[in-house]
């Protein structure tokens, strides 16, 4: 382990000197969990640290960001990393809330208090008002200073929002709170006192009104129990595609665990970060892209321990085109987890792979308007480079990226773009791959050849897929297909094709 954040941030100076200590030790695979807004490559440590990585054979896997929903927030894009988006697991953290008039309904988060009696009073902001009115702030809100001890103390409140009302009730020495939110909340944090989450339409009005309707109102909130959900789907942080650095390679490029995750913790800080908190735990809950790619991290070494002779892109690729595309989908799709769900086991038996070499990155930048000049600020070594001296780059996005992405602007009308590709098959025995496409109506996908045929391992075949369709309608701004070759030996290799348009 590496550290290079500190409580003023992550310096350019330590991340990129933590690359090469981790590279002089011999690490096989680097997991990093951090970022920040994507930068020019020989601006941006992190893209630098991992191609100097990538050159001694080791892969840089990435969190992809926590800025979503929104679109364009992907960091970490440099298409010689491993960038992880996060999803969810199939357990939801609910907890029962019981009125006394013997209503029951639930909420969300994690509880991990009993509380000791069966029934507390129930009131909310408006009724626990500080009468000093020396305050500022929103008292339905439970704002710091809206609220009067004496109107808290030993029972639970009903709060508008999720801004920390549990440490406010807990410094008025209250029971409990209960948070009432406009939207749903996929993520959650362990709690000072007994707390949940509502929705407010559906849960939160419906309280408010007991209380107000009530002449003694009462609750209890009872301990987080975990019910089963459908998963996986792209938590709701998880930053989103499309990227602006490099146009045409599609970010992020795989999907991990990152919702809700049971994850290591320091016994050096409470549960929640507050000192007035007695919990310690050597585990807690913990969301983020940070949880996800070591995930990723983690399925990378599983791969490699199969095949060290593997390079960096090779184990990439073979994460990416046997990922499981997700099958509940938000409406940016593949922008939001890239190839989809990692599947380490089917990674192992990829059947083919889209590798990358040095020279052909070199020729990628080259194609995207790099000089000699800007790649040595990257590459950093006594050899200079010329972009004449490489061979130039083919095709729509100009790399054996195992995804292929389209990106118009909002004055472009059709769709028209030919991406080259080669595939090395590692597999054994003679095979057949067929290519089937699966493709919305407003696209026409074609695939030349449309079979391979390979009769040793390592054999490399070469093919090419044009993608054109008419203008886009309006409303419309991502388009997506699949390219799957499949083969007689079981197969079953998936690139995704998307094509986005930007709105005006």
């Amino acid at each position: 382990m590496y550290k290079v954040c500190w409580s003023d941030g992550c310096s350019d100076m330590d991340v990129l000197a933590a690359f090469d200590d981790a590279i002089v030790d011999g690490v096989d695979v680097i997991s990093l969990s951090l970022g920040g807004a994507s930068r020019d490559f020989f601006n941006d440590s992190v893209a630098i640290g991992a191609f100097h990585a990538m050159r001694k054979g080791i892969l840089t896997s990435c969190a992809g960001g926590n800025d979503g929903p929104m679109l364009t927030t992907v960091e970490n894009v440099a298409p010689w990393i491993l960038t992880v988006a996060a999803s969810s697991i199939d357990r939801q953290f609910t907890s029962l809330i019981k009125l006394g008039n013997g209503m029951m309904t639930s909420g969300n988060g994690i509880n991990t208090f009993s509380m000791k009696t069966k029934m507390y009073l129930f009131t909310n902001g408006a009724h626990a008002t500080n009468v000093s009115g020396n305050y500022y702030g929103n008292v339905s809100a439970c704002d710091t200073g809206t609220l009067g001890e004496n109107k808290v103390k030993g029972k639970i409140v009903y709060c508008l929002g999720n801004s920390g009302q549990d440490y406010t009730i807990r410094m008025l020495d209250g029971a409990g709170t209960i948070m009432a939110v406009d939207e749903p909340t996929d993520y959650y944090f362990l709690t000072l006192i007994p707390a949940t989450i509502v929705l407010r339409n559906k849960t939160g009005d419906r309280l408010d009104r007991y209380i107000n309707s009530t002449k003694n109102p009462q609750a209890v909130i009872y301990k987080t129990r975990t019910v089963h959900m459908k998963a996986p789907f792209v938590a709701s942080f998880s930053s989103r595609g499309p990227q602006l650095t490099n146009l045409n390679i599609l970010k992020p490029d795989i999907t991990a665990p990152g919702l809700n995750i049971l994850a290591a913790y320091t016994k050096l800080n409470t549960v929640t970060g507050e000192t007035i908190d007695q919990r310690y735990s050597a585990f807690n809950f913990m969301s983020g892209t940070s949880m996800a790619c070591p995930h990723a991290s983690a399925a990378a070494t599983y791969v490699k321990s199969f095949h060290p002779d593997w390079s960096p892109a090779a184990i990439k690729s073979a994460l990416m085109t046997t990922a499981t595309p997700m099958k509940i989908k938000d409406k940016y799709g593949e922008l939001s987890s890239g190839s989809g769900q990692i599947n380490p086991a089917r990674a192992v038996h990829a059947g083919l792979i889209y590798d990358i070499s040095e020279s052909s990155y070199i020729s990628f930048l080259c194609k995207e308007g790099f000089n000699s000049t800007t790649i040595d600020l990257l590459i950093r070594g006594k050899q200079k480079y010329n972009c004449s001296s490489f061979k130039p780059a083919l095709g729509f996005d100009g790399l054996n990226y195992p995804s292929m992405h389209i990106q118009l602007n909002s004055t472009e009308s059709r769709i028209s773009a030919v991406f080259y590709r080669i595939v090395t098959y590692v597999g054994f025995r003679n095979t057949k791959f067929t290519a089937k496409v699966t493709s919305p109506k407003e696209l026409s996908i074609t695939v030349i050849p449309e079979t391979l045929k390979f009769t040793r391992k390592y054999q490399k075949k070469s093919f090419r897929v044009s993608v054109k369709g008419s203008s886009m309608k309006n409303g419309t701004d991502i388009l997506s297909a699949t390219l799957n070759w499949r083969s007689n030996k079981g197969h079953s290799v998936k690139s995704p094709i998307v094509i986005f348009k930007q709105q005006p």
